[in-house]
């Protein structure tokens, strides 16, 4: 998929950044506005956009061309969606939400589309790279709002009346548990995309030399690393496996398990030690001075506190989920094509809900999708194989706690032309 030649231009200045970041984060993080019906929503604009993106492309080329990875993905997601509606149908249910899997799949792809046209009127050649600094960028930006929503309460205020958070839960109950909230950044769904980011920023940092050499760049990676880390989790305890794969990816990567490493590479694991230190000791005297960052910080590591103060790492989240969510089907049929409806069985672990909707046959379709998008995504950027890898791994580890969809970072790689030869090492 290539963006049309009437949207390409190279004009970058800081305006067109700030402008690209919010559309980036219109994609990353979508919301809805309180004046607007409730089925509006950004992620649901820019599809608009892609489809309109698209037809204009296809009219200048006189000529359809549909990518063959893309129409394959997009066969497996038809095919789940059809178990989900076959299982909806024999267990006479209405819960359509994985039957119309095929018409998210389509909704993520044009907004990526859309997405990837507004970033290719200002970059002539867009990258992995280039896409996840943007991406990082957001990020750091949703967690500072964060901070701000929940420290300045005119600002709050505001982006409460206006900004909908439907797209992951209601304000109200957001407010009720206390929770951190960014303007569509909350929950699970913030820490999942935290955690995409921060494993492809790793897996960047390990392996791409451009990054090693510049120390610029090198100090801006890891602060940013560092502030999605520490608020992310303050947002989303979701965003800890990002963080410990994100780390677990570098240092494979940077070659030091292999007794590999090159000086380069110890530019960039020193950086990584000094950035550390001052942010430790940052992080230490406000929760030592602060009572709102305190807080945060016990909620955000509780594991790590429960395991200095008990010699357990556990958290109380992790204990609901372990003891009153693991709840598997008592019957063949449910096994075997599901119930055709999640809703009522409560917040389980996505394995679980994955069963009681479409049964073994459609968590298997599910995962297969995920595997071959890695897999495509893995030949036309040979280069980040392990990432995408990773990503691979981060989606079943996230399903141990949430269903989580993560197509919508594919989404944006199968817009992308297939790689150059960048200097990695």
């Amino acid at each position: 998929m290539t963006a049309p030649d009437f949207l390409k231009s190279n004009r970058i200045s800081v305006f067109s950044i700030l402008f690209l970041s919010s559309i980036v984060s219109l994609y990353f993080f979508p919301f809805g506005f309180t004046f607007l019906p409730q089925s509006f929503n950004t992620k649901i604009g820019l599809a608009v956009l892609g489809v309109v993106f698209a037809a204009m492309h296809c009219a200048l080329e006189r000529s359809v061309k549909i990518d063959g990875d893309v129409a394959v993905a997009a066969g497996i997601a038809f095919i789940f969606g059809l178990v989900g509606f076959i299982s909806c149908d024999i267990n006479h249910t209405a819960d359509y939400a994985y039957a119309s899997y095929i018409a998210s799949f389509g909704t993520w792809l044009s907004a990526a589309y859309a997405t990837f046209c507004f970033i290719r009127f200002f970059h002539d050649h867009i990258t992995i790279k280039l896409i996840i600094n943007y991406l990082a960028f957001v990020c750091v930006i949703q967690c500072i709002l964060a901070l701000i929503i929940g420290n300045v309460p005119a600002v709050k205020q505001v982006v409460d009346a206006y900004i909908s958070q439907d797209t992951i839960a209601d304000v109200k109950f957001l407010n009720d548990v206390k929770r951190l909230y960014g303007i569509g950044a909350a929950l699970d769904p913030a820490g999942t995309r935290f955690s995409i980011v921060l494993l492809a920023m790793g897996c960047i940092m390990g392996n791409n030399m451009s990054v090693k050499k510049s120390a610029i760049e090198s100090y801006g990676y890891w602060i940013a690393f560092i502030i999605i880390s520490v608020i992310g989790n303050m947002i989303s305890r979701t965003t800890l496996v990002g963080m410990a794969m994100g780390l677990f990816s570098f240092f494979v990567l940077s070659g030091i398990v292999r007794i590999e490493i090159n000086k380069f590479s110890v530019y960039m694991i020193g950086r990584f030690l000094f950035m550390l230190c001052i942010g430790s000791l940052v992080v230490y005297y406000l929760y030592h001075h602060n009572d709102y960052v305190y807080k945060l910080l016990r909620y955000g590591f509780e594991g790590f506190f429960n395991w200095y103060e008990t010699g357990t790492f556990k958290t109380d989240s992790t204990d609901k989920l372990n003891n009153n969510m693991w709840i598997w089907p008592e019957d063949t049929k449910t096994w075997i094509i599901g119930r055709g409806s999640w809703a009522h069985f409560g917040p389980d672990p996505g394995y679980v809900r994955f069963i009681f909707y479409s049964g073994l046959i459609g968590m298997v379709i599910f995962s297969l999708f995920f595997v071959y998008n890695a897999i495509a995504c893995t030949l036309k950027f040979p280069s980040y194989s392990f990432f995408f890898l990773m990503l691979l791994c981060l989606t079943f580890v996230i399903w141990y706690k949430v269903p989580t969809d993560l197509f919508l970072i594919y989404a944006l790689f199968y817009c992308l032309d297939p790689e150059r030869k960048e200097e990695l090492g």
